[in-house]
């Protein structure tokens, strides 16, 4: 889910390779990934085996990865690992902004996840490409060896800021070790409990009460949408524990006029379907103004009982974002902005926002979702 060109992730997927027969296996991992709905990928090559569909590397790989190594959410390479990890090596900083890096030999036979394997997906990546290419993944992280979940890979499949990342490595520890590990739900929290695996799932009603849960069992995680008082940091618990924020997530929206409730309903059903949220994440519905009296738009938010708001066309127009699509200029003429549901699930979702779902159209509707920081 992380690399859909939709997903507005940062720069998209590169996959590099040095040798001709390594392009040959670069382009059918481009071409699983598109079919995945993976559409940002480029290929990359030395000119000699540039071919259509090939862009050219210019230098070393060394020096393709000190250039691109912020802007990517992932490098694919199509090498020997050994050549992949002194490239990498100089900048690796934490799993949290490191984009994730997976080798692949040249023949298609081996995907291995090498770095940000949970959080910044990797793992995930691994297991897709090495499905559609016939090849074996291989894995090495504790928690996925022993068929467990991590916080970190729980925080990433639920939309979660970490925000205590130290406390990652004993609770996964507990995780890995067999011990009794507790998730706790602090308040209103709602979650899809088919993405929850091998956690003993709590309920509370502040995070004071979420520690006293924690401190009976072996380790735990807390997920709450309240923001969260330091002193929780420093008061030096019994247990180890990771403390999960909610993002807010936003949903975007534009229809034609004669279409209908059960239009909309489908489409952001297909939508969340597509990011693996369940309806309940939505914490709000947006669109622009001229849609304020939209009966269809108005029925959809009380079916769901999500707040809806409407912005103005001049608020959309001025707002810029490096993930939105290019305008359509038939949206432009009509209402005077090149697009309604990107611009505004992101102006709502606020600074440092992104997409997790590009403009998704059906039957005269278009949803786009976005996510908070």
């Amino acid at each position: 889910m992380l690399y859909r060109a939709d997903s507005g992730g940062g720069g998209g997927v590169a996959v590099v390779a040095i040798t001709r027969l390594g392009v040959e296996t670069a382009l059918n991992i481009k071409r699983v990934l598109v079919i995945e709905g993976l559409l940002s990928v480029s290929v990359f090559a030395p000119k000699k085996y540039v071919q259509p569909g090939v862009c050219e590397l210019t230098g070393r790989f060394g020096d393709f990865v000190r250039d691109n190594y912020g802007k990517l959410d992932a490098i694919v390479a199509v090498m020997a690992t050994g050549i992949i990890i002194r490239a990498v090596a100089p900048f690796v900083e934490s799993k949290f902004s490191d984009p994730a890096i997976i080798g692949v030999d040249i023949t298609g036979k081996f995907v291995i996840s090498l770095l940000s394997g949970h959080y910044g997906g990797a793992n995930d990546l691994t297991k897709k490409i090495a499905m559609g290419i016939g090849a074996t993944a291989v894995i090495t992280t504790a928690s996925d060896s022993m068929g467990k979940q991590g916080v970190d890979e729980l925080a990433k499949a639920l939309h979660l800021t970490i925000e205590n990342p130290k406390s990652l490595t004993p609770v996964n520890a507990a995780i890995v070790n067999d011990e009794i590990v507790v998730l706790v739900l602090v308040g209103n929290v709602k979650i899809p409990f088919d993405l929850i695996n091998g956690f003993e799932v709590k309920q509370a009603g502040s995070c004071e009460e979420a520690m006293k849960i924690v401190n009976s069992y072996s380790a735990g995680a807390i997920i709450t949408r309240a923001q969260i008082n330091p002193a929780i940091f420093v008061d030096n618990p019994i247990r180890p524990f990771t403390v999960l924020r909610q993002r807010d997530i936003i949903v975007g929206l534009g229809c034609r006029k004669d279409s209908t409730c059960e239009h909309l309903v489908e489409a952001i059903r297909a939508a969340l379907k597509t990011v693996n949220l369940p309806t309940d994440r939505i914490d709000r519905f947006v669109s622009v103004d001229i849609k304020c009296n939209s009966a269809a738009m108005l029925n959809v938010a009380k079916l769901f009982n999500v707040p809806i708001e409407f912005l103005s066309v001049e608020t959309l127009r001025s707002f810029s974002h490096p993930e939105l699509s290019p305008d359509s200029d038939l949206v432009k003429e009509k209402i005077g902005v090149g697009g309604v549901c990107e611009r505004a699930a992101l102006i709502i979702a606020g600074k440092d926002s992104k997409l997790l779902l590009k403009k998704n159209k059906l039957n005269g509707t278009t949803v786009a979702i976005a996510e908070g920081k």
